[in-house]
């Protein structure tokens, strides 16, 4: 074992969030890349972008559990998530070659449907992220102990990938979106591949012998994602809607109001069972339901986001006094057009977006030193809301739109790195994968509702409506949020600190 490991330094700390980054570095190579390859390449509209982008969800739903279920009972290679996060890392690289080649591949396959090619792409690349993601974010639990020392490790993964997040909308902006996912090839599989070999993983790790002695059945799964049954039914309803559009029109917004009702009647529900006895299934319920809302909003505007800044941004601007596009030439010494103005305008938000994300869980780690994971959290998420209604109202202009992803960058940091820490402390550590699988779909299935917010919006050509209904979802998640109780090593913590709080 490396001594960085045995002494978790920052050294070792930087080299654990690496496969993490790879996989936050994919991810917003996808958001940068894919929907404006789609539209602007290739002419896919607004529901054919949104069906391409439910590949990710499928390949959630069943990669993220099996591949957390297998992880946590295998011994391949020296590790239980080390085979999985190299041959996703692997898989992730070739499927970013394989994107811009969209057109040569229907050439030489002689299919001419570029939609089917573009899913079957995007198809393995998200089972590629979603084969690394458990793994590498079930590894940093695995490797650190309850706490302080594993909240640090979830701040590093969120920094580290946060600032490499930037530096691919840097990156796309540069030198433009089908070189961004060359380089986005070469570096998921340098940070997937290269530091996991240095990594010592623990053959045995913590359990309750009870639990760990019952074996979890697909039934045992099923039954634990009650809360999201809503969502899954839409999201397999989305996948027929895209086929019988004209049949099933005028059921899609009744069942989508639908799951929706079901999914906060059921909240309601949990949060009363957990005043009546607390437990550690309880509050896994309610994180996991308040997190999907969360979801919902931050993929839609993953998803569309373009859509709007081409339709609410752009007829409003004069091309050659827009910021983003004289940021792009001052980079490219290029002229932009008015396609790459979209392009550009979505690249520097998600750059802000992510350069908050990489600054801001140091800051949230120290508030969360003083009023706790669960309240800075939850504070968090509330300033995400703020700035989707602020988009929504007053986002026309574009310094605007920049300062409302500022705000909901603020959320984004708090999503992806302090979440993790308060979630892992209320399952079994010898299955974490499985756990973490089961959590993740609290993130797969709320993305397969942006297909229906995506309907709305088309129907009602109100591209405003987007980020009113993504500030309505956080205020959901926000109100959730406030029934999780603080982990159990946070009271810990606070008891063991000398009196007067020095």
């Amino acid at each position: 074992m490396l001594e960085i490991q045995k002494n978790l330094t920052k050294t070792f700390y930087a080299m654990l969030a690496l496969p993490a980054t790879a996989v936050g570095f994919a991810l917003s190579t996808q958001i940068a890349a894919l929907s404006w390859i789609l539209n602007k390449k290739f002419g896919l509209n607004i529901h054919e972008v949104a069906f391409v982008w439910l590949a990710g969800p499928l390949a959630g739903i069943f990669g993220q559990v099996i591949v957390g279920m297998i992880s946590d009972n295998v011994w391949f290679l020296k590790g239980r998530r080390r085979p999985f996060i190299m041959i996703g890392g692997i898989v992730g690289a070739l499927m970013f070659l394989a994107l811009p080649q969209i057109g040569v591949i229907s050439e030489a396959t002689g299919i001419t449907n570029i939609i089917l090619i573009a899913s079957v792409i995007a198809l393995m690349l998200d089972l590629s992220i979603n084969v690394t993601f458990n793994p590498a974010r079930s590894i940093i639990a695995d490797l650190t102990p309850e706490g302080k020392k594993r909240t640090t490790g979830y701040v590093w993964m969120q920094v580290i990938s946060g600032t490499f997040g930037v530096l691919a909308y840097f990156l796309s902006m540069v030198f433009g979106n089908e070189t961004l996912l060359l380089i986005a090839a070469i570096f998921v599989f340098v940070c997937s591949v290269g530091p996991i070999l240095f990594i010592e993983e623990p053959k045995d790790l913590k359990a309750d012998l009870e639990e760990n002695a019952k074996t979890h059945t697909v039934l045992d799964i099923f039954k634990s994602i009650f809360p999201l049954y809503g969502f899954l039914v839409f999201g397999v309803f989305s996948l027929i809607f895209h086929f019988y559009q004209n049949e099933l029109r005028i059921i899609h917004n009744p069942l989508l109001i639908l799951s929706l009702a079901y999914t906060i009647i059921i909240g309601f529900w949990i949060i009363v069972q957990g005043r009546k006895a607390e437990s550690d299934t309880n509050e896994f319920q309610k994180i996991m339901l308040a997190h999907t809302f969360t979801w919902i909003a931050f993929q839609s505007m993953f998803v569309m986001s373009g859509f709007f800044i081409d339709k609410q941004i752009v007829p409003n601007l004069d091309l050659s006094n827009v910021f983003a596009n004289k940021f792009a030439e001052f980079l490219t010494s290029t002229i932009q057009s008015k396609d790459a103005t979209t392009g550009n305008i979505v690249s520097l938000g998600f750059l802000i977006l992510n350069a908050v994300g990489a600054v801001f869980p140091f800051v949230l780690s120290l508030i969360a030193k003083k009023i706790g994971r669960v309240k800075t959290y939850t504070a968090a998420l509330a300033f995400s809301a703020i700035g989707y209604f602020y988009i929504a109202f007053l986002g026309k202009y574009e310094f605007n739109f920049y300062l409302g992803i500022f705000l909901t960058g603020i959320g984004w940091s708090a999503v992806i790195s302090i979440v993790f820490s308060i979630m892992t402390e209320r399952i079994n550590q010898a299955k974490m994968g499985l756990f973490m699988g089961i959590f993740n779909l609290a993130v797969v299935l709320p993305q397969m509702m942006s297909q229906g917010v995506a309907n709305i919006i088309s129907e009602t050509q109100n591209f405003q409506l987007l980020y009113i209904l993504c500030g309505v979802f956080i205020c959901f998640s926000v109100f959730f949020w406030f029934f999780v109780k603080e982990p159990r090593s946070t009271a810990l913590e606070s008891a063991s600190l000398p009196k007067g709080g020095h």
